[in-house]
């Protein structure tokens, strides 16, 4: 092999080279945007992460203080009726019925018959109960309705 034959298959190798390095950096300059992208889009996914645990944080804070409130409410409501069943007379059988305890019953049952026939909100029981109402009652046998109205005006909100 003669100088001149080397020089040229070192010129070919050369070139041959060359190319494969433009290739090589093309291809590491769009793996190097490709990689700029996937950070971009980390950061993006970061970020609503983020505020996706805020939001679910506030949820949370808003659904424990709807179990506080419901529990409060709950409460009060119970308490009304323990005060309300403990200053009613039980009647057994060997009592005999009064006609005024008799006309609270059957005002009791015609209200909850109408409750759900017609409807199961709590606003319709309301109206019920204002309806049916007994005007000749002792004040230890009537409904507190303004009360037990924001009572359960509390379960709408």
């Amino acid at each position: 092999m003669t100088n001149a034959e080397t020089i040229l298959k070192l010129n070919e190798a050369l070139s041959t080279l060359i190319k494969a390095y433009e290739e090589l950096q093309g291809d590491n300059t769009s793996l190097k945007n490709r990689i700029n992208e996937l950070e971009d889009e980390v950061l993006e996914l970061e970020s609503t992460k983020e505020d996706l645990e805020k939001n679910v944080d506030e949820l949370k804070d808003h659904t424990q203080k709807d179990k506080s409130n419901i529990s409060t409410m709950l409460g009060k409501i119970e308490s009304i009726l323990n005060k309300k069943s403990s200053t009613t007379p039980s009647v057994n059988s060997s009592t005999s019925v009064t006609p005024e305890t008799s006309k609270i019953e059957e005002k009791k049952d015609d209200i909850f018959s109408n409750n759900t026939s017609n409807s199961t909100s709590p606003n319709s029981l309301l109206d019920n109960l204002k309806k049916e109402e007994p005007k000749e009652e002792s004040n230890s046998n009537k409904i507190d309705l303004n009360r037990m109205a924001s009572l359960l005006n509390g379960f709408n909100h």
